[in-house]
């Protein structure tokens, strides 16, 4: 079997001109992918659950179902966390899971991007397509990202290397790289430009100052000298059309949403010379697809509360680690995500203590954490559906293996939860 224009799930360039061909002798042979997304195509039956389990010991899909939906219910206030590698669909029932226990809903958001969903909040955003950038784009920054490592097609397929209608591929582009210390990627630009940590927000202040006024005070701004931040400033006045990809280098650093939000106005004030636009670097394939579907849902995009009966929202209080820490939730379930691995040690302390369901194609830390793990089949290799680019385009999944037997969909598994907490209402 072979399927062409097939969508790698891995990150959130979604690339989507991978060719996967099968043989009946079980050969896979994969074109276009790159490294990190050929593992997760190939990979899929390493560190594989492929049954049911409550307590450690194996169990029916339905009594791990039926189980999960008692300590969904039996709780006060559970958290439904995850969600950013696995479907829309899926997305949609553990929301309504969520309103349904009257609990709170949160994604991996949470600990990257949300920054840069409060600066949206604040003063909106410049944005484009990635079409709209390989065609048009003779500027690319790179800011506090590693595309080379993160994202390994991106500069190829979307930016710095590919043809597009109006740019000639490489030499019609420059690209900048700004970042606290060389990278893979920052080999590859025209200029590095190299901060000082924490620092990003005085220096986006400063371009702006020089942009509308024309100089700023100090010679050296972020370890920065000021004439060099002239010239950039000049360049990006001057090009066709700009953009700016920022990773978690600014959500992740001293200032947080303020580094994003004067990113933004920057962006914003460069409009009234030029095309400019800036784009976040999503990292899990997905994660962007639960911020639009949890928008159109409950008004909200993530760290979503229903303990009042209507969605209520306060990232600092809502989401999943503040809610962990201040061990303000009694029960967890956890989908297509890993936060043993990744959350402070204070909030997996207390993830050991409560009831914790994990619905996972793999084995993970979270896992081996769980009362119950429900396996799930991989949203994207297994099962179709829908996900969001990292510019917000919607792009169909495709299935190009059959899931172990007995295996279901994260999408299924939460319908036939919500089906077994009605019961119990």
């Amino acid at each position: 079997m072979r399927v062409e224009a097939f969508v790698c799930p891995f990150c959130g360039a979604l690339c989507d001109d991978i060719i996967v061909e099968t043989g009946n002798n079980g050969d896979v042979k994969i074109e276009n992918a790159c490294v990190l997304g050929t593992r997760k195509i190939m990979a899929r039956t390493r560190g594989r659950i492929t049954k049911p389990m409550i307590g450690g010991k194996e169990v029916s899909i339905d009594e791990a179902i039926e189980r999960a939906a008692e300590i969904l219910v039996n709780a006060k206030k559970p958290l439904l966390y995850g969600f950013s590698s696995t479907s829309c669909e899926a997305h949609s029932a553990g929301i309504e899971l969520a309103e349904l226990v009257g609990g709170v809903v949160d994604c991996t958001s949470s600990v990257c991007h949300g920054p840069t969903i409060l600066a949206i909040h604040e003063v909106g955003v410049p944005s484009v397509t990635l079409g709209e950038v390989k065609n048009r784009a003779d500027l690319i920054i790179y800011w506090g990202c590693n595309p080379m490592h993160a994202h390994p097609r991106h500069m190829s397929r979307y930016s710095t290397f590919q043809k597009g209608r109006f740019r000639k591929g490489r030499i019609s582009r420059k690209v900048v790289a700004v970042d606290v210390r060389p990278t893979e990627s920052t080999k590859l630009a025209d200029e590095f430009i190299q901060v000082e940590p924490n620092r990003d927000f005085e220096i986006f202040n400063a371009m702006r100052a020089i942009l509308n006024s024309g100089d700023c005070r100090g010679d050296v701004i972020g370890g920065v000298p000021k004439e060099k931040l002239k010239k950039l400033v000049e360049e990006m006045k001057s090009c066709q059309f700009g953009v700016i990809f920022f990773g978690m280098g600014l959500t992740h650093t001293y200032g947080n949403y303020r580094n994003v939000r004067e990113a933004i106005l920057l962006v914003r004030d460069l409009n009234m010379y030029t095309k400019f636009a800036i784009i976040p670097m999503r990292g899990h394939y997905n994660v962007t697809g639960f911020n639009e579907v949890c928008t159109w849902q409950t008004g909200y995009p993530y760290a979503v509360d229903f303990t009042r009966d209507y969605p209520w929202y306060n990232p600092g209080e809502t989401d999943a680690n503040s809610l962990l820490i201040a061990e303000d939730v009694d029960a967890m379930l956890v989908i297509a995500a890993d936060p043993a691995a990744h959350f402070p040690k204070q909030a997996v302390e207390y993830m050991k203590r409560i009831p914790l369901v994990v619905i996972d194609p793999f084995e993970s830390l979270t896992s081996k954490l769980a009362d119950v793990v429900i396996p799930a089949a991989i949203a994207g290799v297994e099962v179709e559906g829908s996900a969001y680019r990292m510019d917000g385009v919607p792009l169909r999944l495709k299935k190009v293996f059959e899931p172990p037997e007995g295996v279901l969909s994260d999408e299924e598994i939460l319908k036939r939860i919500i089906s077994k907490v009605k019961e119990f209402l």
